[in-house]
C-alpha cells in the first residue's frame, strides 16, 4: 500500500523557517534548461527513496518537462558539494507546487532538509505563489512528512492505493 500525503502552506504567515546554525548551504537556480541534468538529479536523490516513475520516461519527454516555462530547478551545494535540489512549478490559480525535493545521500539525516526546504518556500513564495503546495508517499525518506508538517505545512489531502 502506497499512502501519499498532500500538504499546502497557505500564507508566509504559516511558515515555520528551519534555519539551523552551524549549517549552510548555497542554492543556486539552473537558469539555463537542462534535462539531462534534472534527470541525472532525479536518479542520484531519488535512488535511495525508488523514485523510478520517471525513470522510464524518453529524452523529449524530459526535455518538454525540464524545458517548460513553468518549471524552475534549484541545485544546493555544501562546500562544493552537490546536497540536494528542488524543482518548483507553477500551475494554475497562483499555486506553487515543490515537484521535486530532496538530499543527496551523503546528507540525508544531517539537518539539511530543513534549509533546503526553507529555500524552496521562499522562492517559491518570491514567485509570487499565493499557495504552496507538496506532496510526499510512504517511498520517501521517512523522516519527510515530519519535515514538511515542522516547516508549517498541512495536510489536505491523503490517498492509499494498493
Amino acid at each position: 500500500m502506497i499512502r501519499t500525503t498532500h500538504l499546502e502552506i497557505l500564507s508566509k504567515d504559516q511558515w515555520v523557517r528551519r534555519a539551523r546554525a552551524g549549517l549552510d548551504i548555497e542554492v543556486r537556480e539552473c537558469v539555463v534548461k537542462q534535462p539531462r541534468f534534472n534527470r541525472f538529479l532525479y536518479e542520484y536523490v531519488g535512488g535511495d527513496w525508488r523514485w523510478i516513475d520517471r525513470l522510464v520516461w524518453p529524452a523529449q519527454q524530459w526535455h518538454d518537462y525540464a524545458a517548460n516555462d513553468n518549471l524552475r530547478t534549484f541545485v544546493a551545494y555544501q562546500q562544493g558539494s552537490l546536497a540536494g535540489y528542488y524543482e518548483l512549478q507553477r500551475q494554475e490559480g497562483g499555486s506553487v507546487e515543490i515537484r521535486i525535493f530532496g538530499l543527496t545521500p551523503p546528507f540525508v539525516g544531517r539537518g539539511y532538509g530543513g534549509l533546503l526546504l526553507d529555500s524552496a518556500i521562499e522562492k517559491a513564495f518570491a514567485w509570487a505563489a499565493r499557495r504552496v503546495w507538496v506532496h510526499t508517499c510512504s517511498n520517501d525518506h521517512p523522516n519527510a512528512l515530519n519535515n514538511y508538517l515542522k516547516s508549517g505545512f498541512q495536510i489536505f489531502k491523503i490517498e492509499e492505493k494498493p
